[in-house]
């Protein structure tokens, strides 16, 4: 049976891998695993386009040892330029080698700077696509990065619209820069798990964003991110999975 993102009973920590080389991909990810990673998020953008043939990429998955796998294909580093329908093909293709959940962003289709597009023609777009991805057995996450702080009523509407258009799991990432933005991160956080009916994932960056990021999964997130060790590639906001290992087999509620 093929690994899932969506039928877990409890929050899944995920550890996040981005690297130049597939030897270096393969490397993070068997040190995640020994870490106690329960599932693994490939980040494709820093692996150079030659790299990206099928074989390797049934080998980089092969190393997750039947953990599910979270993928991106975002318009970074080696992606620039490249048109969405192209960052579209690279999902499909990652889907058809071993990924499970497929992230495709909210203004796929129709950039955005809050990363959420209502162009009619984008959004039939993405559900097509959407519909593409289910057909060939896969998971769809719906990314948006608002690269800004958002209320939770805000922040709720992009959800629901997330949602419409057929997303398994929303994911939403806003800035949080005070201690009273954080609080209003855990109330949505709270909020969101009350209004919506499926999982979702809510997260924060900035300077005030390491609690929900701790904590979040115990609010209603359906997963943890988090890296295997911090270098010039990985997310600094992510905290290292043998730390959250630690939170999630420990956590008492």
């Amino acid at each position: 049976m093929k690994p899932t993102f969506i039928k877990y009973g409890k929050p899944l920590v995920t550890c996040m891998v981005q690297a130049k080389t597939p030897l270096d991909v393969k490397i993070l990810i068997r040190n995640a695993l020994y870490d106690g990673a329960d599932a693994i998020g490939f980040q494709i953008e820093e692996l150079p386009k030659e790299c990206r043939d099928d074989d390797t990429l049934r080998a980089i998955f092969d190393e997750a040892r039947g953990r599910p796998v979270y993928v991106t294909n975002y318009r970074s580093a080696n992606n620039k330029g490249d048109s969405d329908d192209t960052l579209c093909e690279g999902l499909l293709q990652m889907l058809r080698n071993g990924a499970t959940l497929i992230d495709v962003m909210a203004d796929c289709f129709c950039p955005d700077p809050l990363q959420i597009t209502y162009d009619t023609e984008a959004v039939k777009k993405q559900k097509a696509f959407i519909d593409k991805i289910h057909s060939l057995g896969g998971e769809v996450l719906m990314s948006t990065h608002t690269g800004k702080f958002l209320p939770p009523e805000e922040v709720l509407a992009i959800a629901r619209a997330q949602a419409e258009r057929g997303a398994d799991i929303i994911k939403i990432v806003i800035t949080s820069n005070s201690e009273d933005e954080e609080l209003s991160c855990l109330a949505t956080t709270e909020l969101l798990r009350r209004e919506l009916d499926r999982p979702f994932l809510f997260l924060a960056a900035g300077t005030n964003c390491s609690l929900l990021r701790q904590i979040g999964p115990y609010l209603g997130s359906s997963m943890w991110l988090t890296v295997q060790r911090h270098d010039e590639l990985s997310t600094k906001y992510q905290p290292l999975c043998r730390s959250i290992r630690a939170i999630a087999d420990n956590f008492v509620i």
